[in-house]
């Protein structure tokens, strides 16, 4: 694949990030940059000007292993962007990052009647399914009540990323919003990374550059991340303000999906609330509503 202009557009923004001072190498008079130089990554990286130019220019495909781990020690890459850097050099060598394509399926993954149990196994937490177009695509019972300004009234597919950035619904439900919506395109720029053939992500983003002027300058910044461990703020219109733990799982069985749990603190006034979240939902559920 033809991804020079991302190669090229990535290891410029990492270079840029990079002080000479946090290199550990003097700024010199008469500096016109902040960042480091080519030159100076060149050296940090143990390669010539010349072979490191051509690697910024985007012709990345046939670099070695060994030269690319050089490159991410150079710019003191953490281990997402050095991910993301091998992702990249294997799209430009025509080598999926799974060593085989993803399977293209129509059929939506989470209606697998196995998949939807474990999710309603899962009673004491938020547990949900999303896939690397940030669709949300199967939820237990306190995922549903949970993310219903996200889910509203059903039509399309609820999607994490489009409500982040073109709902105004998201600025009150998500109180840290600057914090989310980085994070959100930094997770997808790493899924774009892995998966350059993949249309309609290559779709998503081109609707929200559009559409979303601070997703098109965060776009423009090439911060990749993943999702991993943490914890995050809310203020649900139902339960107000909660803070809760986040645990994502891959799902094998699906590349590109990942299963992601969110707990409270045992005791915590979250904790409290997440359980007036589940009344609420066990009293507006169809079964209850049917039986009123």
């Amino acid at each position: 694949m033809d991804n020079k202009a991302e190669v090229r557009e990535y290891l410029m923004s990492r270079r840029a990030k990079l002080s000479p001072e946090l290199a550990g190498i003097p700024a010199g008079p008469n500096r016109r940059v902040s960042g480091l130089r080519r030159s100076e990554v060149a050296m940090l990286a143990g390669v010539s000007v010349e072979y490191y130019s051509k690697l910024e220019r985007g012709a990345i495909a046939g670099a070695s292993a060994s030269v690319l781990d050089a490159i991410s020690s150079a710019l003191q890459l953490d281990d997402t962007e050095r991910a993301h850097l091998l992702d990249l050099a294997r799209a430009a060598d025509g080598i999926p990052t799974s060593g085989r394509p993803r399977r293209r399926t129509t059929i939506n993954p989470a209606t697998r009647p196995s998949l939807q149990w474990t999710l309603n196994a899962i009673t004491d937490g938020i547990a949900f399914v999303r896939n690397a177009h940030q669709d949300l695509l199967a939820t237990n019972e306190l995922g549903r009540a949970f993310y219903s300004p996200v889910i509203g009234d059903g039509g399309r597919t609820p999607n994490l990323a489009r409500f982040q950035f073109l709902d105004p619904a998201s600025r009150d439900f998500y109180p840290d919003w600057e914090l989310f919506a980085e994070m959100c395109v930094g997770v997808m720029r790493a899924e774009a990374g892995r998966d350059p053939h993949d249309k309609n992500l290559q779709d998503l983003v081109g609707e929200l550059s559009t559409r979303s002027e601070v997703f098109r300058r965060l776009w423009g910044a090439h911060d990749v991340r993943t999702h991993g461990t943490g914890t995050k703020r809310f203020n649900h219109p139902i339960v107000g303000e909660v803070t809760f733990a986040y645990e994502e799982l891959a799902i094998t069985a699906e590349p590109g999906h990942v299963l992601l749990v969110y707990t409270a603190e045992p005791g915590s006034p979250s904790a409290e609330r997440l359980r007036l979240l589940a009344s609420w939902e066990a009293s507006h559920s169809p079964a209850a509503l049917r039986n009123d």
